[in-house]
């Protein structure tokens, strides 16, 4: 059993993807980041970093792994699934997968931060993020181009990337200009694990009614 503490964010979203799709047991540990539960001294001693996810594997000693990319690995790794066995393969998987994690995210973060979080408007800082954003989506296009996924087969890497780049609007950045990943994008957003990890928290985000509360906690949590 995995015990997974996670909030609704593409980071958390990760690792409930990779769980479904992989078919193993978790339990949903919700941590309310707006209310810094992520902070609290219980939860540091399981990461450190204060940040989420973070899993707890009952079935190996209780080990803990924290750092979403680290944890995709782990579970792929004690799966045997959704990483290629192939060296070379398996290599351009964690490539990918280091791409989300140096780029696609920090840099959709940020975009999110200054084109969402924030009452004033600083419009160079939305400009960079929002142009480098464009430049990885434009990095990706090209490399999906007659693919079906980022690798020979479906991957954590595609996991990693999909729970980002699924959020563009929120980073205020169209992808109208790049098919490929569109059609990537919707590929996968047809599995229904994918469907069931994004609502394992559901995102508030996207909920209409909820996106002014959502920006408030977002707002509580980088200010502290």
């Amino acid at each position: 059993m995995i015990e997974l503490y996670t909030a609704a964010t593409p980071n958390g979203h990760k690792i409930s993807i990779a769980l479904e799709e992989m078919g193993l047991p978790y339990n949903v540990h919700h941590l309310k980041l707006s209310k810094n539960e992520q902070k609290e001294p219980e939860y540091l001693k399981l990461n450190p970093n204060g940040r989420i996810p973070t899993i707890i594997d009952r079935d190996n000693d209780d080990f803990v792994v924290f750092e979403s990319g680290a944890i995709l690995m782990y579970l792929a790794e004690k799966t045997g699934q959704l990483l290629p066995t192939d060296s070379k393969e398996r290599s351009r998987a964690i490539q990918w997968l280091m791409f989300q994690m140096g780029g696609i995210g920090p840099m959709m973060g940020q975009a999110n931060v200054w084109f969402r979080y924030w009452d004033e408007t600083y419009q160079p800082a939305i400009d960079r993020y929002q142009n480098e954003t464009k430049r990885l989506f434009g990095v990706m296009d090209g490399h999906l181009k007659g693919r079906e996924y980022l690798t020979d087969e479906l991957s954590i890497a595609d996991i990693a990337n999909w729970a980002w780049v699924r959020i563009y609007d929120w980073s205020g950045v169209p992808i109208d200009n790049f098919p490929h990943l569109s059609a990537w994008l919707d590929r996968l957003d047809q599995r229904p694990a994918f469907q069931k990890g994004i609502n394992t928290p559901p995102s508030e985000y996207e909920q209409e009614a909820k996106a002014d509360d959502f920006v408030k906690g977002a707002r509580n949590m980088l200010l502290k």
